[in-house]
């Protein structure tokens, strides 16, 4: 490989993946911490939510859309979805030799580092939850700690519905949150890409001594690292009139624009709405 290749290379953007827009958080992050780098972003929002979905429902989704992101030329890969990172991760790893990171590994090991008295709750979809993904990795780095998994799954819909501060997010939050808080966690994972945006509502009812884990910032810290160890790192930031960030969507673009614009300050132009089923 010569220098020109290994320069393009470096240049390639990251793909971001996820069931929807809630993956725009771990975008956000790769942005801040990792500005250099380009993104390919594709939220399956036809197909949302992946949570209530069988694992081999989710394996053949994101089958699919590493096929797509494969053809966008990415150099590495990050599974931007707690559910597909608990079902499909180790399938996709076997099938293409491009660096691939979900978002489970980094926030566990976060959780595990920081809990003191022992007790990690986990808020996620059926599926995360349900999968024991969060659980299993966890006790691997800690044995003797106790892991509290709730499924959240209205947490989705008022998140893509933008009802990020309304009383009625606010009641189901402290319908699903007020086990965990009687159980006395001191650490919670915010185990689905999407509750991020309602961490303050998280947090107003958690209080403030219990910490909470945005698996996203972890994960966009581990790809700066990954990308640094394989020298894919780009040492340039993109030139102005190139496409830095591109967007595309399985349906619902507009309603994504939105969306996404209300979160990024990155100003999007465009998503493109592509059909993931030829792929």
């Amino acid at each position: 490989m010569n220098i020109e290749e290994i320069k393009d290379l470096r240049q390639a953007p990251v793909g971001v993946f996820d069931s929807g827009v809630g993956g725009l958080t771990v975008a956000r992050e790769i942005m801040r911490q990792i500005p250099n780098e380009r993104i390919v972003y594709f939220g399956d929002t036809a197909r949302v939510p992946y949570g209530s979905k069988s694992r081999e429902t989710i394996i053949k989704y994101s089958r699919q859309i590493l096929r797509f992101l494969q053809t966008q030329q990415v150099k590495a890969i990050v599974v931007a979805c707690n559910t597909a990172s608990a079902y499909a991760l180790d399938e996709l790893e076997k099938e293409t030799d491009i660096p691939i990171i979900g978002v489970v590994k980094p926030g566990a090991r976060v959780a595990a580092r920081e809990t003191k008295n022992g007790k990690i709750g986990v808020i996620g979809t059926e599926g995360t939850i349900g999968s024991q993904i969060y659980t299993n990795y966890i006790k691997k780095l800690r044995p003797e700690v106790s892991v509290i998994g709730k499924a959240c799954p209205l947490f989705v819909p008022l998140v893509e519905e933008g009802l990020l501060k309304d009383p009625v997010t606010d009641e189901i939050a402290m319908r699903y949150l007020s086990e965990l808080i009687d159980v006395g966690i001191d650490t919670l994972i915010l185990g689905c890409t999407h509750y991020p945006l309602i961490r303050s509502t998280v947090r107003k009812i958690m209080g403030e001594e219990v910490t909470l884990v945005n698996p996203a910032y972890e994960t966009a810290i581990e790809l700066k690292q990954l990308l640094t160890q394989k020298g894919l790192d780009n040492p340039e930031a993109p030139h102005l009139g190139t496409d830095r960030y591109r967007f595309y969507v399985s349906d619902a673009a507009e309603k994504f624009q939105r969306f996404a614009n209300s979160i990024l300050k990155y100003g999007i132009l465009s998503a493109k709405t592509i059909n993931i089923e030829e792929y």
